[in-house]
């Protein structure tokens, strides 16, 4: 375990967590900065008023989390477990999710600028009333995941898969490629009382 645990107001800068439990921590005000993390477990933190800027995250299970008013800025997550976890009224800029499994993850509110999502389950997602700017979406599955009330502006959905997506009628501004463009199609004619039969 590094001399570095999170804790209210700590300040932690170039430390390795590599195979580490940190599993139910409560902090506020937290600054992890340059940081990675590896193989370590989150489950079921809460984190609240913190920053989190250039830092690796690969393998690292933050199944059940917790935040509010949390930023993550010019960082990396590689193959992490999100599933279930709330991240509301935060903010992301420059960051990339890769391979992340991310289904029923709550962004609600959150604020989204040049952020990649590429290979990611989102399934059941919820980016209700989020803002996003500039973000891509490259062969993930948006299966059931929810945008109504989302603001979107230069936001693009790439080889995704996008069944029974909710708020489908927010995605106003977006580019869909591949075929989440017709699954898309068939949210909205749903959302818009249309019955479609073969």
């Amino acid at each position: 375990m590094p001399l570095h645990d999170l804790e209210d107001d700590a300040t932690i800068k170039g430390v390795e967590y590599n195979g580490v439990e940190l599993i139910g921590r409560v902090a506020e005000a937290v600054e992890i900065e340059n940081c990675r993390f590896a193989q370590t477990r989150l489950t079921g933190s809460n984190l609240r008023q913190s920053v989190i800027s250039g830092v690796i995250f690969e393998n690292t299970d933050f199944a059940s989390v917790r935040t509010q008013d949390v930023s993550m800025l010019q960082s990396v997550a590689t193959s992490c477990r999100f599933t279930g976890m709330s991240w509301a009224n935060g903010f992301f800029r420059d960051v990339a999710f890769d391979t992340c499994r991310s289904d029923s993850a709550l962004f609600r509110y959150s604020k989204f600028k040049k952020v990649v999502f590429k290979g990611c389950n989102l399934r059941g997602a919820d980016f209700q009333r989020a803002e996003l700017r500039d973000v891509r979406f490259e062969d993930c599955d948006l299966e059931g995941g929810q945008f109504a009330h989302a603001d979107m502006q230069g936001v693009v959905f790439e080889g995704c898969t996008m069944l029974d997506v909710g708020g489908a009628a927010s995605l106003k501004g977006a580019t869909v490629r591949g075929p989440g463009a017709m699954e898309l199609a068939l949210s909205l004619a749903r959302e818009g009382g249309i019955v479609i039969e073969p």
